[in-house]
């Protein structure tokens, strides 16, 4: 018995008029539709790799393998992906329900909250400082941000405020610490994600300078020497937090909400 597979005859070889062809056993790659969260991602990719600074259109396209005008039916411009980029930060983030009780736990929760987020991507602080989160998606957050001051019993002028005040110091924090990690990858020629300053070392440096000052001249730098420089961000975040914290809670009308501790250093929520 013969096998139908036998008589099928073969495939004629290829004629001369086919040999320059492109070959076409080879299927196309299935390309994957250019949206506005792809353009994001790769953005986020070139600005972890080549910083705010290299950070252009230019580049997400080359990221994506496609060309700069196809960025623009998505974004309308620089500025625009920058600020989706910083909304992104956002997705899945909520305020609790405002506590009077648990104000500024609450207070602390959102700024160490906002340390990470800004800490996720290089040079977020620089992004979050050109941008004001009045838009459609962030106004929410805005909203329960002062519901929580308000309700806490502070003043509609202090309570207008200190959104901004807070804001303004998890920027400033995170975007000293990008420097110096920044210096840290210069210094060691490690990739910038990677680089990881030394505080330790460099807080210990420090110390020992101002230790060294002349006592007549320098009383105090010497006096606070060992406290002036600590080997944690997070220790220095926490209490720069709580001053603010602090100075937010002298001015509500009930002092008995005042932080208790007096050791100068943030409660541990832990």
């Amino acid at each position: 018995m013969t096998d139908p597979a036998d008589s099928t005859p073969a495939p004629p070889p290829p004629s001369p008029w086919e040999r320059e062809r492109p070959a076409r056993t080879r299927a196309a790659v299935a390309r994957t539709p250019l949206s506005r969260e792809r353009i994001v991602e790769a953005a986020f990719t070139v600005l972890d790799r080549q910083g705010l600074d290299g950070l252009s259109m230019r580049q997400v396209a080359a990221e994506l393998g496609v060309t700069v005008s196809a960025l623009y039916a998505h974004v309308s411009s620089k500025d625009d992906l920058l600020e989706l980029m910083y909304t992104r930060l956002f997705d899945g983030f909520e305020l609790p329900r405002p506590d009077p009780d648990r104000w500024q736990e609450q207070v602390r929760d959102y700024a160490r909250a906002g340390r990470r987020r800004l800490l996720s991507h290089r040079d977020m602080a620089r992004i979050s400082m050109a941008h004001v989160p009045f838009t459609a998606e962030l106004l929410p957050h805005v909203e329960s941000l002062l519901a929580i001051f308000r309700t806490a019993g502070l003043p509609d002028r202090i309570a207008a405020e200190a959104g901004d005040l807070i804001s303004t110091y998890i920027d400033g924090f995170v975007l000293e610490e990008g420097m110096w990690r920044d210096r840290a990858a210069e210094q060691s020629g490690e990739d910038t994600s990677l680089a990881r300053p030394d505080w330790r070392e460099m807080a210990e440096e420090m110390q020992d300078y101002f230790a060294s000052l002349p006592a007549q001249d320098f009383p105090h730098l010497r006096a606070l020497a060992g406290m002036m420089v600590t080997d944690s961000s997070d220790e220095r975040f926490d209490i720069g937090l709580e001053i603010i914290l602090r100075g937010l809670a002298s001015y509500l009308p009930d002092a008995t909400k005042r932080a208790p501790s007096d050791d100068g250093r943030a409660p541990d929520t832990t």
